[in-house]
């Protein structure tokens, strides 16, 4: 083939006739590569509206597997119009991120090679096609590149992953969580720490380890039985949610392989938190994998270190779950168990590691092993972004001083200083406040979704009470259709506590409303919570993140793509932390007159049970212990001041600047005349197409529509902002009613014409996005003409009936010819 010819073929063909050859002919098995765009993110999700889209996800063109779930090397394919080289600083970044040593790029003509591990004697060298390295090659190089040298212990780096047969296959970080602590088993470390974010599937991770961990053990320890794991855990919920879900995978493993031996045991068994073990309960030391709360295994004064009743190396790897919630303080009980279990290989998981003077999981555990943080989970699109409302309340920005001699509700004079918000609703209570905070958070509901799941997150559990109540009193109809609506739950509420299934259930509708101390913030899986509501004083990031995480799921089945946080007591301050690692969306504070249902507009674009106790420890109430007596002040007024709205750019950072200067700025750096973008919107196939390109530039045109009025087509708006063009029309139903869309319609008859003017009123309802998907001929008034399938046949084809619809749309813009 001649140059010429060569340059003409496509990328596609480059990589069949030339790239895939040069691998087969290396030994690289056709099975040991992921070929033709191998997407390792699912894409960061961008909200627009009240729902979101997901941009371009990353991919890689080949990614070359020693093992199933081992890549070693990527290649990044370009088309021969490109230098061999070209994309290389691409791919190294996606190497990084797939943790491979060996990058790749090709034209065609030849490879260059970028060695990431430093072992080569050039870091960057073109080779040709024909010597392109083979599978041990690159193999020894990785092996080398992870320290590990030692024959005995390869079994470890290429065990596999369990397979369910599902073809389900670990996301790309988990995969290199679980290779990370692999690697550093087989070298020989005891102590290892984990990092990732909530939402993340730390256990399915842990699950993962442990297979590969007790598959490998013998071959490793060939004079050792089967090993043997223990994994600890500081709730209830977390043990059964572990069991039920991503540890199933055990379920009868052993029975397949000696027939007298259990796999998985929960070591609290039918024993409460409170009891542990019974005394005159001998453990069963016959299983593989134990299961159990800290508590059970600590026991109380009647079960003392019930943990000895096994020998000090009886376990070979104990994996400590939530680790950052005290379990390797010096003096925590629970570290007791770690220090007589020493021998064990000691994982800790999770997803913010504490860095205190008195506690440090690093100075335990070491450096982590491996960090998947927020803000790239987010990147990624396996977790939501976030919206702010921020709320300011007078009493808290100005604080309360009672007046001499004035007297709380039980008639006790009030202590003369000046109570600030961080004394409110723990040395004094103010009734009205707490009234107003549920009033804020019911009309964000019911102006949006009165059904969406909701943690309030409040200062204890006395505040958690009353916010209940007042919540329960605003909401006398949702109250009536079932009493669940709004639940207490909390380390001492029995009913709460036996919902909190319920209220983590998707298919559950009921509880929707969850008020809580420290219960829900941490560990607790509830994958479609759209709101989360910050009353209470937090100063720890550890606990910020957690309570942010409980929002962090993705749920596109549920319609969740972001989530909202109502921020009552400004903790979203840490948001400015240098020690958090994830932007919101959007920041809204809202002011003494500012509608809820504007802001929705704006948006639609630890068991505790002794509230003053240490965030670390786990107790439970003393009946014998006196309630505590707090100053309430009732009748103090309460309202809310101050509105700003701060959106976040495309950059991550926070647009400090007018919205709409803001706006004008990226439009023209974009389209610098309104030719350019007239031009560009005639030539996008998609009114779509053209949005997406714009939010993808960070040109936020759909959030300053909704910030200006939701029935605002965004074409208008661009005209009016970018390139001060008079605002011909006030709404998309004014656009809907030119005399040309008239006309149009008349085109048509019977039943045709309704379809065209049902879309017509599509457009004019949800906007431009709405009729171009196809989907919208599910919904009414569509659905009223007949199905899918049967408007589709009213126009002769698919092909027919979006020729009428770009018919409509020219007509709805027919002004935008340039």
């Amino acid at each position: 083939m001649t140059d010429l010819e060569k340059v003409q073929l496509t990328e596609t063909e480059i990589r069949t006739r030339y790239i895939t050859p040069a691998l087969s002919s290396a030994g690289w098995p056709l099975d040991s590569f992921r070929e033709e765009f191998y997407y390792f993110s699912a894409g960061r999700i961008q909200v627009t509206g009240n729902a979101g889209r997901r941009k371009k996800a990353k991919r890689i063109d080949y990614l070359l597997e020693y093992r199933p779930n081992m890549p070693i090397a990527v290649v990044e394919a370009k088309d021969n119009q490109h230098e061999v080289g070209d994309g290389m600083q691409q791919a190294i970044e996606y190497a990084e991120h797939l943790d491979v040593p060996s990058v790749f790029t090709s034209n065609g003509d030849s490879f260059v090679w970028h060695d990431r591990s430093g072992l080569r004697p050039e870091k960057e060298v073109e080779i040709g096609l024909d010597e392109f390295p083979s599978p041990e090659t690159l193999y020894t190089i990785y092996k080398k590149w992870k320290g590990i040298d030692d024959d005995a212990i390869e079994p470890l780096l290429t065990s596999q992953f369990y397979d369910d047969g599902s073809g389900r296959r670990p996301r790309y970080y988990q995969r290199v969580a679980v290779n990370r602590v692999m690697e550093r088993i087989a070298a020989k470390d005891k102590r290892l720490l984990l990092v990732m974010a909530t939402g993340t599937g730390k256990t399915y991770t842990a699950a993962q380890i442990i297979w590969r961990f007790m598959e490998t053990f013998k071959k490793i320890n060939p004079t050792k039985g089967q090993a043997r794991v223990l994994f600890l855990a500081d709730r209830n919920i977390l043990i059964d949610q572990t069991m039920m879900n991503d540890f199933t995978m055990f379920n009868g493993r052993m029975a397949k392989l000696s027939g007298n031996r259990g796999t998985i045991t929960n070591l609290a068994g039918t024993g409460s938190v409170e009891e542990g073990i019974a005394p005159d309960r001998e453990i069963n030391k016959s299983f593989e994998l134990y299961l159990s709360l800290y508590q059970a295994v600590t026991g109380n004064e009647r079960t003392p270190d019930v943990y000895r009743q096994f020998s000090p190396d009886f376990f070979d790897l104990i994996i400590i779950d939530e680790c950052h919630r005290g379990s390797t303080r010096e003096d925590s009980v629970w570290r007791a168990i770690l220090e007589y279990f020493s021998s064990a290989i000691q994982l800790g998981m999770t997803a913010t590691p504490k860095e205190t003077k008195e506690v440090s999981n690093i100075d335990y555990f070491g450096d982590p092993v491996y960090t998947y943080s927020l803000r790239q989970g987010i990147d990624d699109g396996f977790l939501a972004p976030y919206k702010v409302v921020r709320v300011e309340l007078d009493v808290d920005r100005d604080g309360f001083t009672p007046t001499p001699g004035q007297k709380d509700d039980r008639g006790q004079v009030i202590p003369e200083r000046l109570y600030t918000r961080d004394d409110f609703d723990d040395d004094l209570v103010l009734p009205q406040r707490t009234q107003q905070v549920a009033k804020r958070i019911n009309d964000y509901l019911q102006d949006t979704n009165p059904l969406d799941k909701t943690i309030v997150f409040c200062r204890n559990i006395f505040h958690a009470n009353r916010m209940r109540r007042d919540l329960v009193n605003l909401n006398p109809v949702e109250m009536a259709k079932d009493s669940r609506y709004v639940m207490q739950i909390t380390g001492d509420e029995a009913i709460g506590k036996m919902e909190l299934d319920n209220f983590i259930d998707p298919e559950s509708t009921y509880p929707v409303i969850a008020t809580t101390s420290k219960l829900l913030s941490t560990g607790v899986d509830a994958q479609t919570v759209k709101v989360i509501v910050l009353d209470s004083k937090v100063e720890s990031m550890t606990e910020f993140k957690q309570m942010i995480g409980r929002g962090s799921r993705v749920r596109e089945d549920y319609g969740k793509w972001f989530f909202v946080i109502l921020d009552f007591r400004n903790v979203t301050k840490l948001f400015e932390d240098k020690a958090f690692d994830g932007d919101p969306v959007k920041v809204i504070e809202v002011g003494e007159d500012t509608d809820m249902d504007d802001i929705s507009h704006q948006l639609d674009d630890v068991d505790e049970a002794d509230e003053d106790e240490d965030e670390d420890d786990i107790s439970f109430p003393n009946p014998n212990t006196p309630r505590r007596r707090r100053l309430t002040v009732s009748g103090q007024a309460v309202t809310i001041v101050g509105e700003t709205v701060e959106l976040v750019g495309a950059d991550g950072k926070a647009i400090t600047t007018n919205l709409a200067q803001y706006t004008h700025d990226r439009m023209i750096a974009r389209y610098p005349t309104i030719v350019e973008f007239l031009t560009a919107w005639v030539d996008s196939p998609t009114k779509t197409a053209i949005l997406d390109q714009l939010g993808d530039a960070g040109v936020p045109i759909e959030d300053l529509v909704e910030q200006r009025g939701s029935a605002l087509d965004p074409f208008d708006v661009a005209l009016q902002v970018a390139y001060d063009q008079p605002g011909t029309y006030d709404s998309r139903a004014d656009r809907a009613a030119r005399p040309e869309v008239a006309s149009y319609l008349e085109k048509y008859t019977g039943k045709q014409r309704q379809v065209i003017a049902g879309l017509l009123a599509k457009y004019v309802q949800a906007g431009i996005r709405s009729i171009e998907e196809i989907g919208v001929l599910k919904v009414t008034p569509l659905s009223l003409v007949g199905s899918a399938m049967e408007i589709i046949k009213l126009f002769g084809s698919r092909e027919t009936y979006l020729l009428v619809l770009n018919g409509l749309i020219s007509e709805l813009y027919r002004e935008g010819t340039p």
